[in-house]
């Protein structure tokens, strides 16, 4: 099944006549060889990589990665532009899921990591102090809401799943004395603050633990207002309130920090992905109360399950803080939240152009565009954002695939016309990369293409991304007939 769709895709490149750099003009390359064609470097690992995708299959387990929906082999990367075995150039909006908050290859990253080479700096330390941790931390301080950074404590934990929010639960039950989660998603949102309320006979949960804008549901903003008055009702409650910024840290919403935009101070802050300046980091920051009254040995205990292995690479740690102070410095959280502007209001007129696009919504550069289906073809999710209280169902695919089981190599690039939302995105999903263009999808039924694209995108590179998507999704819709009335979600607009 994936060599299927390896093979048509590719073929799909041959049969539209395009150059081998999709259109792409401009930079992205220049420097370090990447002017000019193909380094002799670069040329090396495309010879052993061209068949690379059809050894993947046979060699990991299931092959549930991202190459089932990009089949791209990269060898190169720079700022917004990755270069794939075959010399095909694409502008990628996928970020590594958030963690590129540079782009690939920037150059104060790569600074901050040779410097650490070079000093003798042992790489790999377990929660030993070091000059390179110093300095990350007190960066990492620079940037938080004040009232948290004046008393904040900070706890690096392992940088992959769910450890972080692991460490985080850990620390507010041992804090509280109380086991109950609240995780606010989905239908439950309403809902979270009568959690932290109980009648008189139970007693408050250990903490809420919310993402300020809920990525995998189909990048859903938390309303402002409502998290305010959360913030209210756990304070009164003396119910921890962590915010999960794993994907919404370091400027992506178009403030240093989600929370940001409502004014609130949580309890607690899970950060990850961008905190690391692309390698694996994360950290719990929470405030000094929380484990204030504890001393010695156990204190250290508290959180002990976000401890492990590899929670003080101190490359990731040169890369991180070199990423924040960057980001703090040239103010490009502002830049994101300028440029994700005009990349919704864009995107929007698509919106009221083609039915088969619903609910356009994000903040900064962390942007989703729904995909519905405009005949009522059955998706298993509500399409535009519809329900009753404007929010999807919570349950993912266990898998990653499509409802009805059907693989991200299973539709191909051409043929008959889509009908369910999830197979919409999966089409623009597929039209995007035959124009260049790297996106990702999203949603509980994967009927959201996400751009997440880096917070270094300059106006121009804004235009061209713009423009590919809007041929995508143009092209999607003229297949599937492109001639119904609006759809319901457009009606109120």
């Amino acid at each position: 099944m994936a060599e299927t769709a390896y093979e048509g895709l590719a073929g799909a490149w041959s049969e539209d006549g395009r150059s081998e750099d999709c259109g792409f003009e401009g930079g992205g390359f220049e420097g370090g060889g990447f002017e000019g064609g193909r380094s002799e470097d670069a040329a090396g690992v495309s010879a052993g990589a061209g068949g690379a995708p059809r050894r993947q299959p046979a060699r990991e387990a299931a092959a549930r990665t991202y190459a089932r929906a990009l089949p791209v082999v990269p060898v190169r990367a720079r700022g917004l532009t990755i270069e794939d075995a075959a010399g095909r150039r694409y502008l990628d909006c996928a970020s590594g899921a958030g963690t590129l908050a540079l782009g690939h290859h920037h150059p104060i990253v790569l600074e901050a990591m040779r410097r650490v080479l070079d000093s003798g700096t042992p790489l790999q330390v377990m929660g030993l102090t070091t000059p390179v941790e110093d300095a990350f931390v007190t960066e990492l301080l620079r940037t938080l809401p004040p009232r948290l950074a004046d008393h904040a404590r900070v706890r690096f934990c392992r940088p992959g799943g769910t450890d972080p929010v692991d460490t985080a639960v850990a620390l507010v039950r041992a804090a509280t004395g109380r086991a109950p989660i609240v995780t606010p998603t989905g239908a439950h949102l309403c809902a979270a603050a009568e959690a932290c309320c109980p009648s008189d006979a139970g007693e408050p949960p250990a903490g809420v633990v919310l993402e300020p804008v809920r990525s995998a549901d189909g990048v859903l903003p938390v309303p402002d207002a409502w998290l305010r008055d959360l913030r209210r009702v756990t304070a009164e409650r003396s119910v921890p309130l962590i915010a999960d910024e794993t994907e919404t840290g370091v400027g992506r919403t178009g403030a240093l920090w989600a929370v940001d935009h409502s004014g609130v101070t949580p309890d607690v802050l899970i950060l990850s992905k961008a905190i690391g300046g692309s390698l694996p980091l994360a950290a719990v920051v929470h405030h000094e109360d929380l484990d204030g009254h504890r001393t010695g040995s156990d204190r250290r205990a508290v959180g002990a399950p976000g401890a492990g292995t590899f929670r003080g690479n101190q490359l990731a740690l040169a890369a991180g803080a070199a990423t924040l102070a960057h980001v703090r410095e040239q103010r490009l959280a502002e830049h994101a939240a300028a440029l994700g502007g005009r990349i919704l209001s864009r995107l929007r007129g698509l919106a009221a152009e083609f039915a088969c696009v619903g609910n356009v919504r994000g903040r900064g550069l962390m942007i989703g565009v729904e995909l519905v289906s405009p005949d009522g073809a059955p998706d298993g999710a509500p399409s535009g954002g519809t329900r009753s209280d404007g929010i999807p169902s919570d349950s993912a695919p266990s898998d990653g695939n499509p409802p009805g089981g059907i693989p991200w190599g299973g539709i191909p690039s051409v043929g008959g016309p889509p009908g369910t939302g999830s197979e919409l995105a999966l089409a623009v999903q597929r039209e995007c990369l035959r124009r260049g263009l790297i996106v990702a999808l999203t949603g509980s039924d994967r009927n959201v293409v996400r751009l997440l694209p880096p917070l270094i995108i300059t106006e121009e590179q804004t235009s061209t991304i713009l423009d590919r998507f809007a041929d995508a999704v143009q092209t999607v819709d003229r297949r599937r007939g492109g001639h119904a009335p609006p759809h319901p979600a457009h009606a109120a607009r």
